[in-house]
């Protein structure tokens, strides 16, 4: 591998750096090690997060759900090695700038209501196979062109139908057939929709229409528990 990367970005739990690895564009996720913790105990945790990430990754491709691919993981390291997609967009940033080039052109069909209903069936994909994503938000999930094109301004993420979405960052993930997991990741995705898009209220609606509509395995009791989640997280936001 070429020791020529550099950061991209630095979170909470990890750093990520960019480099070719096996001449490919790579993404590398290091998990940071945690002081507070005893050693022997961090590096259980490291390596069972390491363990449910990889595994998760492992099983979208099985059932069709676009991620990056996987390349190594190096528990020594802390790394897990990956595909980096150069020319995407996150969601979050494609709804920022979705309302510019609505409002700048005559735009025919409202992107956004597609994109909301690959999003929910997405998810539902991935709950059908018992992933659970653990942080759901806009921000973790990318477009990509299917057939890459040679349009360079933001236009290109308007023609849909040559657009998919690759969902990333499974680092709080964890395989379960719970319906109350289930139920939670969706009211994650809610609360990041809340919070980070909030001129677009309807925004989940159209996500959960999409998600309900597309499998009716287990329906009935996900949105139970859905529901429930989402009463008790509401008491606990008026208790304070």
């Amino acid at each position: 591998m070429s020791e020529d990367y550099k950061i991209l970005k630095q979170g909470a739990e990890a750093k990520l750096y960019i480099c070719n690895y096996l001449g490919k564009p790579t993404l590398i996720k290091e998990r940071f090690k945690k002081n507070y913790r005893h050693p022997d105990l961090d590096l259980t945790i490291t390596k069972e997060r390491i363990k449910n990430e990889a595994r998760s990754i492992v099983r979208c491709k099985t059932a069709g759900i676009r991620t990056p691919t996987l390349y190594l993981v190096d528990f020594d390291r802390r790394r897990i090695y990956m595909e980096h997609f150069q020319n995407s967009i996150t969601v979050k940033d494609f709804i920022i700038i979705f309302s510019k080039l609505n409002s700048s052109k005559d735009v025919t069909t409202n992107s956004l209501d597609v994109y909301a209903s690959k999003i929910g069936q997405t998810v539902r994909k991935l709950h059908d196979n018992n992933i659970i994503h653990g942080d759901l938000t806009t921000s973790n999930m990318l477009l990509i062109e299917k057939s890459p094109t040679n349009v360079v301004n933001d236009s290109k993420w308007l023609c849909h139908d040559n657009v998919e979405i690759v969902m990333i960052d499974f680092g709080l993930s964890f395989i379960d057939s719970s319906t109350e997991d289930k139920g939670v990741d969706l009211y994650v995705l809610e609360r990041a929709l809340i919070s980070t898009h909030n001129d677009y209220p309807d925004l989940f609606d159209k996500i959960f229409d999409a998600y309900k509509s597309f499998s009716k395995n287990n329906i009935k009791e996900i949105i139970v528990k859905y529901e429930d989640v989402r009463a008790r997280g509401r008491k606990r936001t008026m208790v304070g």
